[in-house]
């Protein structure tokens, strides 16, 4: 054997000091270097706030700034593949049609869709990255407020409006936002005690308590609802 194919076969084979060969790494192709970077930037940013330093998490990495900027030039243009990538991603059309649904009742249509709302997007990452967002500098969180008010708000007020019997059709009220907004902020809170305060929202086996504490919160709503607004 020539010097040339001994040499060759040692780069794809590296003896370790024990004379045992060794497998070659693999090297990443571009796309799951990207998604290395994506996932990698995620969790940083879920730890540390939208506001981390990019020298940190190249560091927490081990890449260079320069193939960071390669895939993602801006700081900004990261910001934005992590919004589409925790929170877009996330976003079912499935609800919007569940809550579209005539054959369900609005309290079925509320809870169920409260009850995979929050099994999909009341993550570690989901959460904590919306609340440094909301600290910061507002992109993510305004992003997604205005998804919710031009997807979800209409519908479930439009919903709390059947429980209740009425049938206007007028722009939702301040009073029925911010009762709406005191249900959904109340079924947020359930990701902050785990994912913010690190609370144990029950001590219990059962399985089913997130359940039945989303089930309990709606059912609170749609009667405050019904008491406030059938008497105007």
């Amino acid at each position: 054997m020539s010097f040339s194919q001994n040499n060759h076969l040692n780069t794809e084979m590296p003896n370790s000091i024990d004379g045992s060969a060794q497998p070659t790494r693999r090297r990443m192709n571009t796309v799951e270097r990207k998604r290395q970077i994506l996932n990698g930037a995620i969790q940083f940013f879920a730890k540390n706030g939208i506001d981390g330093q990019l020298r940190n998490l190249t560091k927490e990495l081990g890449v260079t700034h320069t193939l960071l900027y390669h895939y993602f030039p801006t700081k900004e243009a990261l910001i934005q593949e992590v919004y589409r990538e925790v929170f877009e991603s996330r976003w079912k059309p499935q609800w919007e049609e569940l809550l579209d649904d005539k054959k369900l009742s609005p309290e079925e249509k509320l809870n169920a869709f409260y009850i995979d709302y929050s099994n999909t997007v009341l993550t570690y990452d989901f959460v904590r990255i919306l609340l440094f967002s909301g600290l910061s500098e507002h992109s993510i969180s305004d992003r997604f407020f205005e998804l919710l008010r031009l997807r979800l708000l209409p519908r479930l007020i439009r919903e709390t409006r059947k429980f209740c019997k009425r049938s206007t059709r007028s722009k939702p009220s301040q009073r029925e936002l911010e009762l709406l907004m005191g249900l959904h902020g109340g079924i947020f809170y359930i990701g902050m005690r785990r994912w913010v305060y690190g609370q144990s929202i029950y001590v219990s086996d059962n399985q089913n308590t997130d359940k039945e504490i989303i089930q309990d919160r709606v059912r609170s709503y749609l009667l405050s609802a019904q008491s406030i607004f059938t008497s105007q």
